[in-house]
């Protein structure tokens, strides 16, 4: 019993001098590594990030609400955040990136700004409103993938008679890691737009690109990708049988330049699995946000399925396992991450 309480003694005794140790150091704006290294060098990937869904019902009733209490001009930008709920309070949907569904109604236009952050816009309802980045006006359709780079000067308009609905994905979440946040406004509300709907494509992704252009540039110079050009690609590549056993047919949004990705710090995808396909497992260290252009699937992720149709929105964290489960329908979906930073840092990973 005397053994027992002395070496009960013996561990406060060195537990209490540890910490007066840590007190001190602490003062001196130091503190001990090994309490902490287990939760800095893990054996694998932590993410306080979870799987997660949102269905289009419950989205577009949200926003048409949105619509009514608070016009665009009040707003900048009246969106609605996507917040992962293993980061609630955090405005973003992984770790590296920012999610959101837009709105803009008939009549309204969000004015002119410009900001480090690079967003994307992918297309889910409505047809009508456009986007204006560095002087080209283009049309926004279902499926439409619309990039704004970094400090490109950007308005949205809506001269339709309709809604229109779109995901915004930036990433935000990395800039400000880097505290490297700039915006600027303009004073007019809307950008001169030299170039018609189309013409960065027609310029830059048709197999020829204008002649003395630079070799090397780190972003896609296309405005729109327009879904009704991309489409077409997943079908023949269908017919030819070039299917991955993960992600069925799949193509990578590409700067046509140098064939890199369309932005250095997110890419994108677009993948057609056809009916009955049964996906591989896989994972990544990449999280990777899917909104459903076409048809209706389940995606196991985690263990947990999450079934999803037309326009729902869903994040998979980073190195967790997922696979796509496809019914009596094909299905397209299209799926945006960080992996180019990661891949330029040399940390991306993947496996099964």
């Amino acid at each position: 019993m005397a053994v027992a309480t002395q070496s009960a003694d013996s561990k406060h005794n060195i537990q209490a001098a540890r910490q007066a140790y840590y007190d001190k150091a602490a003062k001196f704006n130091m503190a001990p590594l090994w309490e902490v290294l287990k939760d800095l060098v893990t054996p694998e990937p932590k993410t306080l990030c979870v799987p997660a869904i949102w269905k289009f019902a419950d989205v577009k009733r949200l926003m048409l609400e949105a619509g009514d209490v608070i016009t665009a001009e009040e707003a900048e930008r009246r969106v609605l955040v996507l917040e992962n709920p293993g980061a609630k309070g955090r405005s973003r949907i992984t770790n590296s990136l920012f999610a959101g569904i837009q709105l803009i109604m008939p009549g309204e236009i969000a004015d002119v700004h410009r900001h480090v952050a690079s967003a994307i816009r992918f297309v889910l309802e409505g047809e009508g409103a456009y986007t204006a980045v560095e002087g080209e006006k283009t049309m926004m359709k279902h499926g439409d993938f619309i990039i704004t780079a970094n400090w490109a000067p950007h308005d949205h308009g809506n001269p339709g008679t309709e809604p229109v609905m779109w995901l915004d994905v930036l990433d935000m979440p990395t800039i400000n890691h880097f505290e490297t946040s700039f915006a600027e406004h303009f004073e007019e509300k809307m950008q001169k737009t030299n170039y018609e709907d189309g013409d960065s494509f027609s310029r830059y992704a048709m197999g020829v690109l204008p002649d003395g252009l630079p070799a090397a540039r780190n972003r896609s110079p296309v405005i729109n990708y327009p879904y009704a050009k991309m489409r077409p690609i997943l079908e023949r590549l269908k017919r030819t049988g070039d299917i991955d056993v993960r992600h069925g047919v799949r193509v990578r949004y590409a700067n046509p330049i140098n064939g890199g990705p369309v932005l250095p710090t997110m890419g994108a995808y677009l993948s057609l699995m056809p009916r009955g396909f049964k996906g591989e497992s896989y994972r990544s260290t990449d999280g990777t946000i899917f909104a459903v252009a076409e048809g209706a699937g389940t995606t196991v992720i985690d263990g947990k399925p999450f079934e999803w149709g037309v326009n729902d929105v869903f994040v998979v964290p980073p190195w967790k396992r997922y696979q796509h489960l496809i019914g009596d329908d094909d299905a397209v979906l299209f799926s945006i991450s960080d992996r180019p930073a990661q891949e330029a840092l040399g940390i991306w990973r993947e496996g099964t």
